[in-house]
């Protein structure tokens, strides 16, 4: 696969954003790791909170960190890896913004939150998608559009299994109904933007449309991540002697 493209096109004002998102991600993983009593969410959430801590910090700090250095010298591959991580920061702190109980951080989550939402948005404008396109023009993507379609489709009946009935019922889901939390937000992010997401990138990518490649690349990268981090929470809730969520039982942030 070409891994190159003329440097220079990622320009400074990308640079300072993604460093500065890597700088406040580190202040707050390490504190929500490290500071005793940190949170002060339910204690059915703290086990996520923690695993959600520990994947970013030594998984998407480094991995935003070598992708940024490696798109800024002219690599293509680092150049989408960049993006897809930048996707992953925008998920987590959105979720962190609207979903955590309000602690010290707070504005360092809507930081991380918007820095990560406009870079991504403004990374995704300037990327070359014509170049995606050709640098994978040998590799069938059957593949890549089976998986894109299965997450879309396992994550909405994930959670319209649970939150359908709840509706119809008038009652609260069972995701929240052991938590403070008044709406389900994560269900909310994955069906109003993740299922639709991965459905029109696979879509786009059956076509043989230019962008499908360039949103296939992005989608794969922060599917990658995340899958990452609902093992993280896992283990920390193995280790806390909680459950692991199931469809009925399922966690907020799973």
């Amino acid at each position: 696969m070409t891994t190159t493209q003329s440097p220079g096109w990622l320009s400074r004002p990308y640079v300072v954003a993604s460093t500065l998102t890597l700088v406040l991600a580190v202040v707050a993983t390490v504190v929500g790791l490290f500071v005793p009593g940190f949170y002060r969410d339910a204690p059915v959430l703290l086990p996520q909170l923690y695993g959600q801590d520990l994947l970013t910090l030594v998984v998407a700090v480094p991995a935003l960190a070598g992708s940024l250095y490696a798109a800024y010298s002219g690599s293509l591959r680092g150049y989408v890896v960049w993006l897809g991580v930048t996707g992953y920061v925008l998920y987590t702190y959105a979720s962190y913004a609207f979903l955590t109980a309000f602690n010290e951080l707070y504005l360092v989550y809507v930081a991380l939150f918007g820095l990560s939402l406009f870079t991504l948005i403004g990374g995704v404008t300037r990327v070359d998608p014509s170049a995606l396109q050709a640098a994978l023009d040998d590799h069938p993507v059957r593949g890549y559009v089976a998986f894109q379609l299965l997450v879309a489709g396992l994550v909405a009946l994930l959670w319209l299994g649970e939150v359908g009935p709840a509706s119809l019922a008038g009652t609260r889901p069972p995701s929240i109904a052991e938590t403070t939390l008044p709406v389900p937000v994560i269900q909310s992010m994955d069906l109003a933007v993740v299922v639709p997401a991965f459905a029109l990138s696979a879509a786009l990518l059956w076509k043989q449309r230019v962008w499908g490649y360039v949103f296939t690349g992005v989608l794969l990268v922060k599917g990658t991540t995340l899958g990452l981090a609902v093992l993280a929470m896992i283990v920390f809730l193995l280790r806390d002697g909680q459950p692991v969520p199931s469809r009925k039982s399922s966690s907020s942030r799973c």
